[in-house]
């Protein structure tokens, strides 16, 4: 980051004589006190604890400056009304000051896979940074901005929404050319009360765009949310942009796009990921990489990790892992995905789902109705975990044989995760194939790292 002092408190609007400290360059903006390095600023946030409590400790390592909401003494600080607004203040400004081009990525499903598929076509011709980890939020958002690497052409943004406004106030800060959003489903519909509200949350990621290209899917229940400001693409069959000729292999993917002369290959499975990669096919042709580079960038991605791969278990099983979160569109999905892969030889085909969250009053439907995604005839074993799974099983063991569906409870009183393990662990054989799906809280990462 290249910034000086004087550039930073006007930016911020500054409400101190900022003045009587030197004019100095700053070398970058930390929230965390025990990450700050010579020259950087402080940013005391307010959470759990105050950051106004490590002031001191941030300058001990080393911070030039701190933005501060009360006066400070001994230090170099910037006084404002609120650490946090000052802080996307200074990062819409920031993206105004580099001239950077944004591509702003959202959705209920595939927004962190499609991020990373257009970072990695773009990188092939552009200097390129990318939303790291789940950094997508009012905090990770500017974060972001703020720490791309100098000269920095093209930055993927990442924007996830809890609650409605969530996502307009992102796109206001990053002031998007190009937004992509992957699909409209249920996730933290608890919080939205419909999918029609969900839509309208993520259609706010257009909001701080000008005469910008807009990538939403052929869904009709964004139709009445789509701005008329902007060059709207839609995709899916028979619209703008869409996929032929689509190969599913186990562990990679093979087709064409209409946009394309050259075929596409992705290292992944699911279908679903097919629309992610041609989402970062049309964003990269839009932005002016050439056809090879485009096929290029997609064979050699580069995921953020727990999102959906391929691992091979210790006793050399295969492992399909998804389990960073969960909805009932992204399960759906990935039983297709995994249902339609065929059986290793003299191998069965195992299933962990996990409770999904943050689906409301609804929830339990939301799960019973999973049953109509499961193939008993193409499932050996089903391991379901969790209070809202529970649904679930008063549907499946009309399905399934005794012996062959498995039930642990997860509530305010018991946690059977130890058994969930344990059990997976003994049940799976060499040539055996296992899908794990759910959301993070439901920690069926342990589950993973157990069998590896």
């Amino acid at each position: 980051m290249k910034l000086k002092f004087y550039e930073l408190a006007e930016a911020v609007d500054a409400q101190n004589n900022f003045e009587q400290f030197p004019n100095i360059e700053l070398t970058g903006i930390e929230f965390d006190s025990r990450k700050i390095e010579a020259g950087n600023i402080f940013l005391p946030l307010k959470g759990e604890r105050d950051g106004h409590d490590y002031i001191d400790k941030a300058f001990e390592n080393g911070a030039a400056v701190t933005l501060a909401e009360v006066g400070v003494e001994n230090h170099p600080y910037i006084l404002v009304e609120d650490c946090l607004a000052a802080f996307q203040k200074l990062a819409a400004y920031y993206v105004e000051k580099t001239q950077v081009e944004v591509v702003a990525v959202t959705g209920s499903n595939g927004k962190t896979t499609t991020k990373d598929m257009i970072d990695s076509v773009l990188s092939t011709t552009y200097k390129t940074y990318k939303t790291q980890g789940n950094y997508n939020n009012e905090i990770g958002l500017p974060y972001t901005i703020l720490h791309m690497p100098d000269g920095t052409e093209k930055l993927v943004l990442e924007m996830g929404q809890d609650h409605m406004g969530d996502i307009h106030l992102l796109s206001d800060i990053a002031k998007p050319k190009i937004a992509v959003i992957t699909l409209i489903g249920e996730s933290h519909i608890e919080f939205f009360g419909s999918r029609e509200k969900i839509a309208q949350g993520k259609m706010q990621i257009a909001d701080g765009m000008y005469q910008g290209i807009f990538v939403v899917p052929a869904d009709k229940i964004i139709n009445k949310f789509l701005p008329d400001n902007q060059k709207i693409v839609r995709f899916g069959p028979n619209e703008d942009i869409y996929i032929d000729n689509l190969v599913e292999h186990k562990d990679y993917l093979e087709f064409e796009v209409n946009f394309l002369d050259t075929k596409l290959i992705v290292p992944l499975p699911g279908k679903f990921n097919a629309t992610n990669a041609m989402l970062a096919a049309y964003v990269g042709k839009v932005l002016g990489v050439k056809e090879h580079e485009i096929r290029s960038g997609l064979e050699n991605i580069q995921l953020t990790k727990n999102r959906t791969e391929w691992l091979v278990a210790s006793n050399g099983a295969d492992i399909l892992s998804d389990v960073y979160n969960a909805n009932p569109t992204a399960m759906r999905l990935i039983l297709e995905t995994f249902q339609a892969i065929p059986e290793n030889t003299d191998g069965a085909k195992a299933v962990v789902l996990a409770d999904m969250k943050e689906l409301g009053e609804d929830s339990s439907k939301y799960h019973e109705q999973m049953i109509t995604a499961i193939d008993p005839d193409k499932i050996d074993r089903l391991y379901l975990y969790g209070q809202e799974m529970e649904a679930l099983v008063e549907y499946a063991k009309d399905i399934f044989p005794k012996g062959h569906l498995k039930f642990y409870r997860k509530d305010d009183e018991v946690d059977e995760l130890d058994e969930l393990i344990n059990d997976v662990s003994n049940d799976l054989e060499a040539n055996d194939q296992i899908l794990l799906k759910g959301s993070n809280s439901m920690n069926l990462n342990k589950v993973v790292e157990k069998l590896l």
